[in-house]
């Protein structure tokens, strides 16, 4: 029997008295390919840190792979929002990448982890800029770094949270086809605004707004968006926001 990578029973969480999070319920399985859609403040972020154990509910439990998620961060890779570096150091792809298997100050790193660093570039197909310094990169192929830093400890769960707001509309075809190989690997969630792209590329939605309104196949995800957003919407072409009938 396999175990879900991802179980939220009941879990509500408040910050200052303001409800963020409302008696969420959701279940994410090995290799599903998810997105978290949802309204600018209705709890999307925060639910990817509670997934990761950075913050913990007020109510109800978390579990990651049948652990405590504190107990599994091994198991997670996280890319937030922003990634805080400095573009001007000098250091190249592959040993920006190797850095996240750092093992301690005093332990040098393994065959096994360069073969994991190379396997990450793999992933990404950005082998042809592994000596390439990071300064020289367009802020595309910096997210096809940041990818790969985040799946070389090979986890068995990749949390994203809006990797495209950084992308050009014209590449996120490709990112998205991306995300999609490494389901094969391990599940893949990521938190995104842009309903009427995600909407055709990921397997499974879960419309957030506080509460959780909707969580199964994307295809059928459009009846509950006029709820979540309090008006019509109306799901369009890749790379466009979606678009409001009347206004918000």
């Amino acid at each position: 029997m396999t175990l879900n990578a991802v179980e939220l029973k009941d879990v509500s969480l408040k910050f200052k008295n303001l409800s963020v999070l409302v008696n969420i319920n959701l279940t994410i399985k090995e290799n599903d390919f998810m997105a978290i859609i949802g309204p600018n403040g209705g709890g999307k972020s925060t639910l990817l840190k509670v997934i990761l154990g950075l913050l913990t509910p007020d109510t109800g439990s978390v579990s990651v792979f049948g652990r405590k998620p504190e107990n599994a961060r091994k198991l997670m890779g996280y890319l937030p929002q922003k990634v805080i570096f400095d573009p001007d150091f000098p250091i190249n792809v592959f040993d920006t990448i190797l850095s996240a298997r750092y093992h301690g100050l005093f332990r040098g790193h393994t065959e096994d982890d360069l073969n994991a660093v190379r396997e990450a570039l793999k992933d990404v197909e950005i082998q042809d800029l592994a000596d390439r310094q990071i300064s020289k990169l367009s802020g595309g192929q910096m997210q096809r770094v940041f990818i790969a830093r985040a799946i070389v400890r090979e986890p068995q769960l990749l949390l994203l949270d809006e990797p495209m707001a950084s992308i050009d509309p014209e590449l996120q075809n490709s990112f998205y086809r991306l995300l999609s190989r490494l389901k094969n690997k391990m599940a893949v969630v990521l938190v995104s605004h842009d309903v009427g792209a995600v909407y055709t590329q990921v397997d499974k939605i879960a419309c957030l707004n506080q509460k959780l309104y909707y969580h199964g196949p994307a295809e059928y995800a459009g009846q509950v968006l006029e709820e979540i957003y309090h008006c019509p919407i109306e799901l369009i072409t890749h790379g466009a926001p979606h678009r409001v009938l009347k206004k918000h």
